[in-house]
């Protein structure tokens, strides 16, 4: 049988993650991508704790702690260090939560792209301030609870689509992926990697204690987001080229709402208008893959 995962395991056991925590995934199999020669700029976020503690680290590859804001800065940095130390083959991977992507960090990803630097950018999307006590975030989907929009008063507003963002400044790649689908993203962080300048992924990454799940339904979660059209996968190059990557099978929204509490309080006729939203959305990303 052939391999479609590479086999080598680089983030090793002993990390501090929760249970059923979908970043250590996401971790896992983009290193698996990206291979050995790889240095991390990661912020304030659960990964920074994730790892373990200094000096110990369960990434096996170096890391760079930076700033809530600087994850893009921080590996533009490193990139141009290595550079000037004739080092082409090591991948800078700048990776930070929704938090420190949609909101604290898009300042220096926007930057970033704009200049093109030499750099992956991947934002693990956990759909809100996991790390410091799950607050709302840009990315926390409408009518989600966090301690920050509790019940009665959820968010009122709709994700930021952070992939048109991305797509708008050109870059010559970006990508959704969900940890449900592992050869999928694997195939987008290689593809990421042999392309040129500045490249991002957005990563869904279910987060049991945020979104009140079961541990063990992570992965089920994480698919049934792309079954239910409520993130689906696709790409982007070039800020021109899209193209979905695995198509949504149509599964009704309420299928992937009810494993999370955190919609518990939504009525019936709130479901009703959340599936709406969904069937509009990918409509609207079809006719972009269409036109492309």
């Amino acid at each position: 049988m052939r391999l479609t995962i590479p086999e080598e395991e680089i983030m090793q056991p002993g990390h501090l993650a929760c249970q059923g925590c979908g970043a250590t995934l996401a971790m896992r199999y983009v290193l698996k991508g990206l291979g050995r020669k790889t240095i991390l700029s990661i912020p304030a976020c659960c990964c920074t704790v994730i790892d373990g503690p200094f000096p110990y680290s369960a990434y096996g590859v170096p890391i760079w702690h930076t700033a809530f804001e600087t994850a893009a800065s921080a590996a533009a940095g490193i990139k141009a260090g290595l550079e000037v130390l004739g080092d082409s083959e090591t991948t800078v991977l700048a990776w930070a939560g929704d938090g420190g992507t949609f909101d604290i960090g898009i300042q220096a990803l926007s930057g970033a792209a704009e200049r093109g630097d030499e750099i992956l950018y991947v934002c693990y999307d956990n759909e809100a301030y996991m790390n410091t006590g799950i607050q709302r975030s840009s990315a926390t989907p409408l009518g989600a609870w966090t301690t920050t929009t509790p019940v009665g008063h959820p968010k009122d507003r709709p994700k930021k689509d952070m992939i048109a963002i991305m797509a708008a400044h050109r870059i010559s790649y970006c990508a959704t992926a969900s940890v449900g689908y592992p050869e999928d993203l694997i195939k987008k962080v290689k593809k990421a990697k042999e392309s040129k300048g500045t490249k991002f992924i957005h990563i869904l990454a279910p987060c049991p204690t945020g979104w009140k799940a079961r541990p063990d339904d992570t992965v089920k979660l994480a698919r049934l987001a792309v079954e239910t059209k409520v993130f689906p996968l696709y790409e982007v190059e070039n800020g021109e080229v899209w193209r979905i990557t695995k198509k949504s099978k149509g599964t009704p929204v309420i299928e992937y709402l009810k494993l999370q509490r955190r919609f518990k309080h939504l009525k019936e006729e709130d479901i009703k208008q959340m599936q709406n939203n969904v069937e509009e959305e990918y409509e609207k990303l079809l006719k972009k893959c269409e036109n492309a």
